[in-house]
C-alpha cells in the first residue's frame, strides 16, 4: 500500500471526532466535513502527499459519506489526482455484528440499552431495526433503544428496561460516543464498541482497499460516495402503488432481506455484498469473520 496521509472525517456519531481521540493513531487527523476537510486535504496535497479520506460512520450517517464526496469534488484536478475516498468505516450490517459481539460479553441476566446520538428520523428509526437484530440473534431477553439528545433518552430507556423487569441494565453504545451512565445503582457501561487495535485494523483495511481500487482500476471513490445517501430518507419511501426501481448502472432493485443469515442479499459498504466487507475486529467473537490485514502503514 502506498504511503500517504489518512484523514478521518467525522460526524454526529463521534461528536465531531471528539470521541475518537483515544481510538485513532495520532498520525491520523480527524476532521469534520466541509471546509475543515477541504483545507486539510488541500494542505496535504500541497506538500505532495497522497491522501485517503475515510468517513468514520458506523452505518448511521450515510450523508457523511456523500458530503465528503461533494467536498472532494471541489479540489482541482491536480489535487484530486492523488486523493481517494475510502468506503465508510462501517455499515449498518457491520454495526449489528459489532453490537452482537459486545452483547456477548454482557451477562445474560442484564437488559441491553442500545444507545447512540440522535440523528435524523430515518437513522433513529433504523437503530430500532439494528437493536431488534441484536436481540434476535443474542441471548438477552430485553433489548431497548435510547437516543442521546433524542427521545427516548438514556434515562427513559433505563426506566423502560426496569419496567420490563430488568434488575440491571448495560448501556451498549452503537456509536463512537459513549454515553454517561444514568442511575449507576442499576446501570453499567457496556462499551466502548471497538478497541483502539480493532479500530486501527478496520481503518487499515478500508485504506488498503481504496488504494487498491485506485491503482488497479483508477477509481477514486467519489462517484460511489455521492450515491451513498441515495436510498436514505423520504426519497426512497414509496407509498401504496410505489414502484420498484434501479439506481443506475451496476445497482439493483430493492426488495431483499437485510437480516444476517437471511436468504436475501445483505449490503456492505456502497451496496457491496456484506460478505465482502465483514466486520474486522480481532476481539469480536468466534462467530465474526476476521479479515484483518497484516500490519500496515498506520501501525
Amino acid at each position: 500500500m502506498r504511503a500517504g496521509t489518512v484523514v478521518a472525517v467525522c460526524g454526529h456519531e463521534s461528536d465531531g471526532g471528539h470521541a475518537l481521540r483515544d481510538l485513532l493513531d495520532r498520525r491520523v487527523p480527524h476532521v469534520t466535513g466541509g471546509r475543515e476537510l477541504f483545507r486539510r486535504v488541500r494542505a496535504s496535497r500541497a506538500r505532495g502527499e497522497d491522501v485517503c479520506v475515510v468517513p468514520m460512520t458506523l452505518g448511521r450517517d450515510p450523508e457523511l459519506v456523500a458530503d465528503a464526496a461533494r467536498t472532494l469534488l471541489g479540489l482541482t484536478p491536480e489535487e484530486r489526482g492523488g486523493t481517494v475516498l475510502a468506503e465508510p468505516f462501517g455499515t449498518a450490517e457491520h454495526l449489528v455484528g459489532w453490537l452482537r459481539a459486545a452483547a456477548s460479553r454482557v451477562p445474560g441476566d442484564r437488559a441491553l440499552l442500545v444507545t447512540a446520538p440522535s440523528g435524523d428520523p430515518f437513522v433513529d428509526a433504523d437503530l430500532y431495526r439494528i437493536a431488534r437484530l441484536v436481540r434476535q440473534y443474542g441471548r438477552h431477553r430485553i433489548v431497548e433503544v435510547a437516543l442521546t439528545g433524542g427521545d427516548p433518552d438514556p434515562d427513559e430507556g433505563v426506566r423502560r428496561c426496569r419496567a420490563l423487569g430488568a434488575g440491571r441494565v448495560a448501556l451498549l453504545p452503537a456509536a463512537w460516543a459513549v454515553p454517561r451512565v444514568p442511575e449507576p445503582g442499576y446501570c453499567e457501561p457496556g462499551g466502548p464498541l471497538l478497541t483502539a487495535s480493532a479500530t486501527a485494523g478496520v481503518l487499515d483495511a478500508r485504506v488498503g482497499a481504496a488504494w487498491h481500487r485506485f491503482d488497479r482500476h483508477g477509481e477514486d471513490g467519489l462517484t460511489r460516495g455521492l450515491g451513498a445517501a441515495h436510498d436514505h430518507g423520504h426519497a426512497h419511501s414509496h407509498g401504496p402503488g410505489g414502484h420498484a426501481h434501479s439506481h443506475g448502472p451496476g445497482h439493483h432493485a430493492h426488495g431483499h432481506d437485510h437480516a444476517p443469515g437471511g436468504g436475501g442479499r445483505g449490503h456492505g459498504a456502497f451496496g457491496a455484498p456484506a460478505s465482502a466487507t465483514a466486520p474486522v475486529h480481532a476481539d469480536v467473537s468466534a462467530s465474526a469473520s476476521s479479515v484483518l490485514p497484516p500490519s500496515r502503514s498506520l501501525r
